[in-house]
Protein backbone atom coordinates (compact mmCIF):
# COMPACT_ATOMS: atom_id res chain seq x y z
CA UNK A 1 0.00 0.00 0.00
CA UNK A 2 1.47 3.20 -0.98
CA UNK A 3 2.27 5.75 1.95
CA UNK A 4 -0.44 8.48 0.73
CA UNK A 5 -3.23 6.20 0.73
CA UNK A 6 -2.10 4.46 4.30
CA UNK A 7 -1.79 8.44 5.65
CA UNK A 8 -5.41 8.85 4.36
CA UNK A 9 -6.62 5.67 5.60
CA UNK A 10 -5.26 6.67 9.07
CA UNK A 11 -7.00 10.65 8.88
CA UNK A 12 -10.02 8.63 8.09
CA UNK A 13 -9.89 6.41 11.29
CA UNK A 14 -8.42 9.62 13.28
CA UNK A 15 -11.59 11.53 12.32
CA UNK A 16 -13.87 8.52 12.70
CA UNK A 17 -12.66 7.73 15.89
CA UNK A 18 -12.85 11.28 17.28
CA UNK A 19 -15.67 12.39 16.16
CA UNK A 20 -17.58 9.16 18.37
CA UNK A 21 -14.99 10.20 20.96
CA UNK A 22 -16.65 13.76 21.42
CA UNK A 23 -20.01 12.42 21.05
CA UNK A 24 -19.13 10.52 24.15
CA UNK A 25 -17.63 13.55 25.32
CA UNK A 26 -20.60 15.95 25.33
CA UNK A 27 -23.18 12.96 26.43
CA UNK A 28 -24.51 14.73 30.05
CA UNK A 29 -25.49 17.47 27.96
CA UNK A 30 -28.37 15.57 26.86
CA UNK A 31 -28.75 12.90 29.36
CA UNK A 32 -28.48 15.11 32.76
CA UNK A 33 -31.03 17.53 30.81
CA UNK A 34 -33.50 14.20 30.37
CA UNK A 35 -33.22 13.24 33.80
CA UNK A 36 -33.25 16.36 35.37
CA UNK A 37 -36.47 17.16 33.36
CA UNK A 38 -38.18 13.68 33.75
CA UNK A 39 -37.27 13.92 38.30
CA UNK A 40 -35.29 10.60 37.58
CA UNK A 41 -32.63 12.61 39.48
CA UNK A 42 -33.35 16.02 41.53
CA UNK A 43 -30.12 18.19 40.96
CA UNK A 44 -29.86 21.24 41.48
CA UNK A 45 -29.37 23.99 38.47
CA UNK A 46 -25.47 24.34 40.17
CA UNK A 47 -25.04 20.24 40.20
CA UNK A 48 -26.39 20.09 36.51
CA UNK A 49 -23.84 22.36 35.68
CA UNK A 50 -21.41 21.11 37.52
CA UNK A 51 -22.31 17.25 35.68
CA UNK A 52 -21.72 18.99 32.50
CA UNK A 53 -18.57 20.35 32.94
CA UNK A 54 -16.78 17.66 34.26
CA UNK A 55 -16.11 14.96 31.68
CA UNK A 56 -14.92 18.53 30.16
CA UNK A 57 -12.20 18.94 32.78
CA UNK A 58 -11.16 15.43 32.75
CA UNK A 59 -10.72 15.41 28.67
CA UNK A 60 -8.96 19.12 28.89
CA UNK A 61 -6.74 18.47 31.60
CA UNK A 62 -5.05 15.23 30.45
CA UNK A 63 -4.58 16.68 26.82
CA UNK A 64 -0.93 17.70 27.47
CA UNK A 65 0.10 14.43 29.07
CA UNK A 66 -1.78 12.70 26.73
CA UNK A 67 0.04 14.12 23.97
CA UNK A 68 3.29 13.87 24.93
CA UNK A 69 2.44 10.19 25.31
CA UNK A 70 1.43 10.14 21.72
CA UNK A 71 4.54 11.39 20.25
CA UNK A 72 6.56 9.19 22.24
CA UNK A 73 4.88 5.81 21.64
CA UNK A 74 2.71 6.17 18.77
CA UNK A 75 -1.02 7.13 18.48
CA UNK A 76 -1.91 3.76 17.45
CA UNK A 77 -1.24 2.25 21.07
CA UNK A 78 -2.66 5.18 22.77
CA UNK A 79 -5.85 5.79 20.67
CA UNK A 80 -6.66 2.35 21.39
CA UNK A 81 -6.31 1.92 25.17
CA UNK A 82 -7.88 4.88 25.51
CA UNK A 83 -10.48 3.76 23.85
CA UNK A 84 -10.66 1.00 25.60
CA UNK A 85 -10.63 2.38 28.68
CA UNK A 86 -12.78 4.98 27.90
CA UNK A 87 -15.74 2.76 27.34
CA UNK A 88 -15.89 1.01 30.98
CA UNK A 89 -17.31 3.95 33.33
CA UNK A 90 -19.68 4.47 30.35
CA UNK A 91 -20.68 0.69 31.21
CA UNK A 92 -20.71 1.52 34.39
CA UNK A 93 -22.91 4.55 34.24
CA UNK A 94 -26.19 2.46 34.47
CA UNK A 95 -25.31 1.34 38.18
CA UNK A 96 -25.01 5.54 39.42
CA UNK A 97 -27.37 6.39 41.62
CA UNK A 98 -25.88 9.66 43.35
CA UNK A 99 -25.07 12.55 42.20
CA UNK A 100 -21.10 12.11 43.58
CA UNK A 101 -21.31 8.47 41.77
CA UNK A 102 -22.56 10.22 38.17
CA UNK A 103 -19.47 12.65 38.95
CA UNK A 104 -16.89 10.12 39.54
CA UNK A 105 -17.88 7.69 36.24
CA UNK A 106 -18.42 11.47 34.50
CA UNK A 107 -14.49 12.58 35.32
CA UNK A 108 -13.59 9.10 33.85
CA UNK A 109 -15.73 8.88 30.47
CA UNK A 110 -14.85 12.46 29.96
CA UNK A 111 -11.12 11.38 28.81
CA UNK A 112 -12.26 10.55 25.59
CA UNK A 113 -11.54 14.46 25.48
CA UNK A 114 -8.10 13.71 25.11
CA UNK A 115 -8.65 12.13 21.58
CA UNK A 116 -8.24 15.59 20.21
CA UNK A 117 -4.64 15.40 21.67
CA UNK A 118 -3.66 11.92 20.33
CA UNK A 119 -5.59 12.24 16.82
CA UNK A 120 -3.14 15.87 16.13
CA UNK A 121 -0.02 14.01 17.09
CA UNK A 122 -0.68 10.55 15.10
CA UNK A 123 -2.13 12.67 11.88
CA UNK A 124 0.87 15.20 12.00
CA UNK A 125 3.44 12.56 11.51
CA UNK A 126 1.86 10.52 8.33
CA UNK A 127 1.72 13.79 6.59
CA UNK A 128 4.50 16.36 5.64
CA UNK A 129 4.22 20.20 6.78
CA UNK A 130 3.02 21.51 3.31
CA UNK A 131 0.24 19.00 3.95
CA UNK A 132 -0.56 18.96 7.84
CA UNK A 133 -2.89 22.16 7.34
CA UNK A 134 -5.23 20.22 5.59
CA UNK A 135 -4.87 17.07 6.90
CA UNK A 136 -5.28 18.62 10.38
CA UNK A 137 -8.37 20.99 9.10
CA UNK A 138 -10.33 17.57 8.23
CA UNK A 139 -9.28 15.78 11.74
CA UNK A 140 -10.98 18.53 13.34
CA UNK A 141 -14.19 17.69 11.91
CA UNK A 142 -15.27 15.47 14.42
CA UNK A 143 -16.29 18.32 16.38
CA UNK A 144 -19.75 17.52 15.00
CA UNK A 145 -19.38 14.73 17.18
CA UNK A 146 -21.28 17.19 19.22
CA UNK A 147 -24.37 17.03 16.81
CA UNK A 148 -24.49 13.34 16.46
CA UNK A 149 -25.47 13.52 20.58
CA UNK A 150 -27.70 16.59 20.66
CA UNK A 151 -29.46 14.76 17.31
CA UNK A 152 -29.62 11.14 17.81
CA UNK A 153 -28.99 10.92 22.00
CA UNK A 154 -32.97 12.40 22.88
CA UNK A 155 -35.02 10.36 20.39
CA UNK A 156 -33.21 7.52 21.40
CA UNK A 157 -33.33 8.26 25.27
CA UNK A 158 -37.48 8.72 24.31
CA UNK A 159 -37.70 5.62 22.37
CA UNK A 160 -35.53 3.54 25.05
CA UNK A 161 -37.88 4.98 28.18
CA UNK A 162 -41.50 4.19 26.09
CA UNK A 163 -41.42 0.59 28.02
CA UNK A 164 -39.49 1.74 31.23
CA UNK A 165 -39.47 5.13 32.20
CA UNK A 166 -37.42 4.96 34.98
CA UNK A 167 -34.86 3.12 33.35
CA UNK A 168 -34.44 2.93 29.83
CA UNK A 169 -32.19 5.74 29.91
CA UNK A 170 -29.75 3.07 31.15
CA UNK A 171 -29.15 1.53 27.70
CA UNK A 172 -27.57 4.97 26.53
CA UNK A 173 -24.56 5.21 28.09
CA UNK A 174 -24.10 1.25 26.94
CA UNK A 175 -24.54 2.23 23.43
CA UNK A 176 -22.31 4.59 23.79
CA UNK A 177 -19.31 2.42 25.37
CA UNK A 178 -20.36 -0.31 22.74
CA UNK A 179 -19.17 2.18 19.92
CA UNK A 180 -16.09 3.20 22.04
CA UNK A 181 -15.39 -1.07 22.01
CA UNK A 182 -15.72 -1.26 18.11
CA UNK A 183 -13.77 2.07 17.18
CA UNK A 184 -10.67 0.62 19.51
CA UNK A 185 -10.79 -3.35 18.20
CA UNK A 186 -10.97 -1.22 14.37
CA UNK A 187 -7.65 0.29 15.24
CA UNK A 188 -6.06 -2.60 16.93
CA UNK A 189 -6.86 -4.44 13.48
CA UNK A 190 -6.65 -1.75 10.35
CA UNK A 191 -4.10 0.67 11.97
CA UNK A 192 -0.47 1.11 11.68
CA UNK A 193 1.92 2.56 14.36
CA UNK A 194 4.09 5.63 13.74
CA UNK A 195 6.16 7.57 16.41
CA UNK A 196 7.43 11.51 16.53
CA UNK A 197 11.33 11.28 16.04
CA UNK A 198 11.32 14.43 17.60
CA UNK A 199 10.23 13.29 20.70
CA UNK A 200 13.31 12.33 22.64
CA UNK A 201 13.55 15.52 23.86
CA UNK A 202 13.33 15.89 28.02
CA UNK A 203 9.92 16.92 29.57
CA UNK A 204 12.01 20.85 30.45
CA UNK A 205 12.72 21.27 27.00
CA UNK A 206 9.25 20.19 25.87
CA UNK A 207 7.37 22.68 28.40
CA UNK A 208 9.74 25.41 27.52
CA UNK A 209 7.61 27.58 25.47
CA UNK A 210 4.88 27.81 27.90
CA UNK A 211 6.83 30.55 29.21
CA UNK A 212 5.87 32.41 26.28
CA UNK A 213 2.49 35.05 27.25
CA UNK A 214 1.91 34.21 23.36
CA UNK A 215 1.14 30.51 23.96
CA UNK A 216 -1.68 31.77 26.88
CA UNK A 217 -2.73 34.84 24.74
CA UNK A 218 -3.47 31.85 22.05
CA UNK A 219 -5.23 29.92 24.81
CA UNK A 220 -7.29 32.86 25.38
CA UNK A 221 -8.22 32.97 22.07
CA UNK A 222 -8.98 28.78 22.10
CA UNK A 223 -11.02 29.30 25.83
CA UNK A 224 -14.00 31.09 23.57
CA UNK A 225 -14.29 29.58 20.66
CA UNK A 226 -13.50 26.27 21.05
CA UNK A 227 -14.59 26.18 25.39
CA UNK A 228 -17.48 27.82 24.57
CA UNK A 229 -18.60 25.84 21.24
CA UNK A 230 -18.57 22.57 24.21
CA UNK A 231 -19.88 24.63 26.88
CA UNK A 232 -22.92 25.69 24.65
CA UNK A 233 -23.27 21.84 22.32
CA UNK A 234 -24.48 21.16 26.16
CA UNK A 235 -26.40 24.51 27.65
CA UNK A 236 -28.21 25.16 24.57
CA UNK A 237 -30.82 21.81 25.20
CA UNK A 238 -31.84 23.11 28.66
CA UNK A 239 -31.68 27.06 27.42
CA UNK A 240 -34.47 25.65 24.70
CA UNK A 241 -36.72 23.50 26.73
CA UNK A 242 -36.62 25.59 29.60
CA UNK A 243 -37.34 29.27 27.48
CA UNK A 244 -38.96 28.32 24.19
CA UNK A 245 -40.33 25.27 26.55
CA UNK A 246 -39.46 23.12 23.50
CA UNK A 247 -39.60 19.33 23.93
CA UNK A 248 -36.17 17.01 24.40
CA UNK A 249 -36.20 15.97 20.50
CA UNK A 250 -36.71 20.00 19.11
CA UNK A 251 -34.07 21.37 21.42
CA UNK A 252 -32.00 18.47 20.56
CA UNK A 253 -32.32 19.34 16.90
CA UNK A 254 -31.64 23.35 17.69
CA UNK A 255 -28.78 22.05 19.43
CA UNK A 256 -27.37 20.07 16.43
CA UNK A 257 -28.02 23.38 14.32
CA UNK A 258 -25.79 25.08 16.17
CA UNK A 259 -23.24 22.53 16.97
CA UNK A 260 -22.76 20.63 13.14
CA UNK A 261 -22.45 23.51 11.27
CA UNK A 262 -19.68 24.86 13.80
CA UNK A 263 -17.85 21.69 13.71
CA UNK A 264 -17.64 20.87 10.06
CA UNK A 265 -16.99 25.00 9.18
CA UNK A 266 -13.38 24.41 10.80
CA UNK A 267 -11.91 22.99 7.55
CA UNK A 268 -13.08 25.97 5.64
CA UNK A 269 -11.89 28.00 8.73
CA UNK A 270 -8.09 26.79 7.99
CA UNK A 271 -8.83 27.67 4.41
CA UNK A 272 -9.63 31.36 5.42
CA UNK A 273 -6.49 31.49 7.43
CA UNK A 274 -4.30 30.06 4.30
CA UNK A 275 -5.74 32.70 2.20
CA UNK A 276 -5.93 35.94 4.41
CA UNK A 277 -4.04 35.56 7.27
CA UNK A 278 -4.68 33.89 10.68
CA UNK A 279 -4.52 37.02 12.04
CA UNK A 280 -7.24 39.15 9.77
CA UNK A 281 -9.80 35.95 10.49
CA UNK A 282 -9.17 36.24 14.15
CA UNK A 283 -10.12 39.68 13.83
CA UNK A 284 -13.70 38.56 12.04
CA UNK A 285 -13.74 36.17 14.42
CA UNK A 286 -14.01 38.27 17.54
CA UNK A 287 -15.79 41.25 15.90
CA UNK A 288 -18.10 38.95 15.29
CA UNK A 289 -18.47 37.45 18.78
CA UNK A 290 -19.15 40.48 20.70
CA UNK A 291 -22.16 41.78 18.33
CA UNK A 292 -23.82 38.33 18.13
CA UNK A 293 -23.60 37.73 21.46
CA UNK A 294 -24.56 41.40 22.39
CA UNK A 295 -27.78 40.47 20.32
CA UNK A 296 -28.19 37.56 22.47
CA UNK A 297 -28.05 39.31 25.47
CA UNK A 298 -31.66 40.22 25.57
CA UNK A 299 -33.93 38.01 27.25
CA UNK A 300 -37.88 37.17 26.96
CA UNK A 301 -39.00 40.16 28.83
CA UNK A 302 -42.57 42.41 29.75
CA UNK A 303 -41.50 45.75 31.53
CA UNK A 304 -43.80 47.68 33.01
CA UNK A 305 -42.90 51.38 33.76
CA UNK A 306 -44.90 54.89 34.37
CA UNK A 307 -46.11 56.12 31.56
CA UNK A 308 -47.91 59.97 30.84
CA UNK A 309 -50.31 60.44 32.82
CA UNK A 310 -53.57 62.89 32.72
CA UNK A 311 -53.95 65.65 35.18
CA UNK A 312 -55.82 68.41 36.25
CA UNK A 313 -55.74 71.33 34.20
CA UNK A 314 -57.69 73.45 36.74
CA UNK A 315 -58.86 73.48 40.37
CA UNK A 316 -62.39 71.35 41.06
CA UNK A 317 -64.46 68.96 41.26
CA UNK A 318 -64.33 65.52 39.86
CA UNK A 319 -68.51 65.48 38.62
CA UNK A 320 -68.27 62.06 36.30
CA UNK A 321 -66.07 59.03 35.82
CA UNK A 322 -65.89 57.17 32.90
CA UNK A 323 -63.65 54.27 31.47
CA UNK A 324 -62.44 56.56 29.46
CA UNK A 325 -63.01 60.36 30.46
CA UNK A 326 -62.93 62.45 33.51
CA UNK A 327 -65.28 65.68 33.60
CA UNK A 328 -63.45 68.08 36.42
CA UNK A 329 -66.12 71.46 36.76
CA UNK A 330 -67.82 70.28 33.26
CA UNK A 331 -64.23 69.90 31.41
CA UNK A 332 -63.20 66.75 29.77
CA UNK A 333 -59.86 64.39 30.23
CA UNK A 334 -59.27 62.25 27.92
CA UNK A 335 -58.62 58.63 29.27
CA UNK A 336 -56.14 56.30 27.17
CA UNK A 337 -57.77 52.75 27.50
CA UNK A 338 -55.75 49.87 27.42
CA UNK A 339 -55.49 47.97 24.60
CA UNK A 340 -55.94 43.95 24.90
CA UNK A 341 -53.25 43.15 21.60
CA UNK A 342 -52.77 39.54 20.14
CA UNK A 343 -49.84 37.96 22.24
CA UNK A 344 -47.55 38.22 19.05
CA UNK A 345 -45.45 35.25 19.96
CA UNK A 346 -43.88 36.35 16.09
CA UNK A 347 -42.82 39.28 16.75
CA UNK A 348 -39.33 40.74 16.44
CA UNK A 349 -38.77 43.90 18.20
CA UNK A 350 -40.54 44.62 21.22
CA UNK A 351 -43.86 45.96 21.33
CA UNK A 352 -45.12 48.68 23.32
CA UNK A 353 -48.11 49.05 24.78
CA UNK A 354 -49.94 52.48 26.77
CA UNK A 355 -53.04 53.21 28.71
CA UNK A 356 -53.86 55.39 31.63
CA UNK A 357 -55.70 54.04 35.10
CA UNK A 358 -57.90 56.87 37.11
CA UNK A 359 -56.92 57.17 40.59
CA UNK A 360 -60.02 59.69 41.67
CA UNK A 361 -63.23 59.40 42.22
CA UNK A 362 -66.65 61.36 41.99
CA UNK A 363 -67.15 64.00 43.76
CA UNK A 364 -63.38 64.00 44.81
CA UNK A 365 -62.12 67.54 44.68
CA UNK A 366 -58.68 67.96 43.15
CA UNK A 367 -56.06 70.67 42.60
CA UNK A 368 -54.82 71.86 39.25
CA UNK A 369 -52.05 69.86 37.87
CA UNK A 370 -53.14 66.85 40.10
CA UNK A 371 -52.73 63.31 38.67
CA UNK A 372 -56.45 61.96 37.44
CA UNK A 373 -55.01 58.67 35.85
CA UNK A 374 -51.51 57.58 36.27
CA UNK A 375 -49.78 56.16 32.94
CA UNK A 376 -48.59 52.72 32.37
CA UNK A 377 -46.58 51.59 29.61
CA UNK A 378 -45.74 47.81 28.86
CA UNK A 379 -42.95 47.02 27.16
CA UNK A 380 -43.05 42.99 25.63
CA UNK A 381 -40.17 41.49 24.32
CA UNK A 382 -40.54 37.98 22.94
CA UNK A 383 -37.39 36.81 21.91
CA UNK A 384 -38.50 35.09 18.85
CA UNK A 385 -37.52 31.75 18.67
CA UNK A 386 -35.74 31.96 14.87
CA UNK A 387 -34.08 34.94 15.46
CA UNK A 388 -32.46 33.30 18.70
CA UNK A 389 -31.80 30.28 16.46
CA UNK A 390 -30.36 31.70 13.60
CA UNK A 391 -28.01 34.45 15.88
CA UNK A 392 -26.99 31.09 17.65
CA UNK A 393 -25.98 29.41 14.48
CA UNK A 394 -23.91 32.02 13.39
CA UNK A 395 -21.98 32.57 16.51
CA UNK A 396 -21.32 29.02 16.14
CA UNK A 397 -20.14 28.97 12.75
CA UNK A 398 -17.93 31.85 13.41
CA UNK A 399 -16.40 30.20 16.70
CA UNK A 400 -15.82 27.01 13.70
CA UNK A 401 -13.26 29.37 11.89
CA UNK A 402 -11.97 30.80 14.93
CA UNK A 403 -11.17 27.43 16.10
CA UNK A 404 -8.99 26.81 13.02
CA UNK A 405 -7.76 30.60 13.12
CA UNK A 406 -6.05 29.59 16.49
CA UNK A 407 -4.42 26.55 15.27
CA UNK A 408 -3.33 28.08 12.13
CA UNK A 409 -1.15 30.23 14.57
CA UNK A 410 0.81 27.94 16.31
CA UNK A 411 3.22 26.35 13.31
CA UNK A 412 3.94 29.86 12.64
CA UNK A 413 5.22 30.82 15.64
CA UNK A 414 6.19 27.67 16.97
CA UNK A 415 7.17 25.28 14.15
CA UNK A 416 9.11 22.57 16.38
CA UNK A 417 6.92 22.56 19.80
CA UNK A 418 3.59 22.23 17.40
CA UNK A 419 2.57 19.12 19.89
CA UNK A 420 3.19 20.76 23.23
CA UNK A 421 1.94 24.30 22.47
CA UNK A 422 -0.94 22.75 20.67
CA UNK A 423 -1.70 20.45 23.66
CA UNK A 424 -1.51 23.63 26.05
CA UNK A 425 -3.58 25.63 24.05
CA UNK A 426 -6.26 23.11 23.78
CA UNK A 427 -6.24 22.11 27.63
CA UNK A 428 -6.76 25.61 28.27
CA UNK A 429 -10.11 25.67 25.33
CA UNK A 430 -11.31 22.84 26.87
CA UNK A 431 -11.02 24.63 29.98
CA UNK A 432 -13.45 26.82 29.13
CA UNK A 433 -15.91 23.79 28.11
CA UNK A 434 -16.04 22.69 31.73
CA UNK A 435 -16.11 26.25 33.11
CA UNK A 436 -18.80 26.99 30.74
CA UNK A 437 -21.40 25.05 32.13
CA UNK A 438 -20.93 25.88 35.77
CA UNK A 439 -20.49 29.64 35.34
CA UNK A 440 -23.38 29.90 33.47
CA UNK A 441 -25.54 27.40 36.58
CA UNK A 442 -24.29 30.10 39.05
CA UNK A 443 -24.67 33.17 36.47
CA UNK A 444 -28.73 31.79 36.23
CA UNK A 445 -28.94 31.26 39.48
CA UNK A 446 -28.06 34.68 40.55
CA UNK A 447 -29.53 36.68 38.18
CA UNK A 448 -32.23 34.09 36.96
CA UNK A 449 -31.57 35.27 33.62
CA UNK A 450 -31.25 32.32 30.91
CA UNK A 451 -29.09 35.19 28.88
CA UNK A 452 -26.89 36.08 31.44
CA UNK A 453 -24.14 33.18 30.06
CA UNK A 454 -24.32 35.31 26.41
CA UNK A 455 -23.69 38.41 28.86
CA UNK A 456 -20.82 36.77 29.87
CA UNK A 457 -19.82 35.84 26.30
CA UNK A 458 -19.97 39.04 25.24
CA UNK A 459 -16.98 40.02 28.22
CA UNK A 460 -15.03 37.64 27.35
CA UNK A 461 -15.17 38.51 23.48
CA UNK A 462 -13.82 41.92 24.33
CA UNK A 463 -12.08 41.31 26.57
CA UNK A 464 -9.89 38.64 23.49
CA UNK A 465 -10.13 41.49 21.41
CA UNK A 466 -8.93 43.87 23.26
CA UNK A 467 -5.95 41.90 24.07
CA UNK A 468 -5.08 41.24 20.56
CA UNK A 469 -5.16 44.55 19.45
CA UNK A 470 -3.05 45.85 21.94
CA UNK A 471 -0.33 43.30 21.27
CA UNK A 472 -0.72 44.38 17.81
CA UNK A 473 -0.29 47.44 18.18
CA UNK A 474 2.76 47.20 20.60
CA UNK A 475 4.54 44.94 18.07
CA UNK A 476 3.77 47.57 15.20
CA UNK A 477 5.49 50.55 17.75
CA UNK A 478 8.31 48.21 17.91
CA UNK A 479 8.94 47.46 14.61
CA UNK A 480 7.97 50.55 12.94
CA UNK A 481 8.42 53.71 15.72
CA UNK A 482 9.09 56.05 12.79
CA UNK A 483 5.57 55.43 11.51
CA UNK A 484 4.07 55.49 14.58
CA UNK A 485 5.60 58.59 15.20
CA UNK A 486 4.82 60.09 12.30
CA UNK A 487 1.02 59.40 12.66
CA UNK A 488 1.62 60.89 16.34
CA UNK A 489 2.70 64.08 14.95
CA UNK A 490 0.12 64.50 12.14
Amino acid sequence: MSGLSQSHRILFLNTLAFTICFACWTLNGVLVTYLVDKGIFNWTVVETGWLLGIPILSGSIFRLPIGILTDKYGGKIVFTVLLLLCSVPLFLLPFANSFWSFAVLSFFFGLVGTSFAVGIGYTSVWYPKSGQGRALGIFGMGNAGAAITTFIAPTLLNNLSEKDPINGWKTLPVIYGGALVLIGLLFIVVAKNKTNQAASKSITDLLSPLKNIRVWRFGAYYFLVFGFFVAYSQWLLPNFMNVYHTSLVMGGMFATMFSLPSGVIRAFGGYLSDKFGARKVMYWVLGSSIVISFLLMFPKMEVFTTGPGVMASTNGIVTEVSANEIIVNGKAHKVSEKQISDNNETSIFPIKNSWQEIVVKQNQEVKKKELLAQGITQIKFNANLWVYVVLVILIGVSWGIGKAAVYKHIPEYFPNEVGVVGGMVGLIGGLGGFMGPIIFGYLLNATGLWTSSWIFIFAVSVLCLLWMHRTIIKAMRIKSPEFTRDIEDK
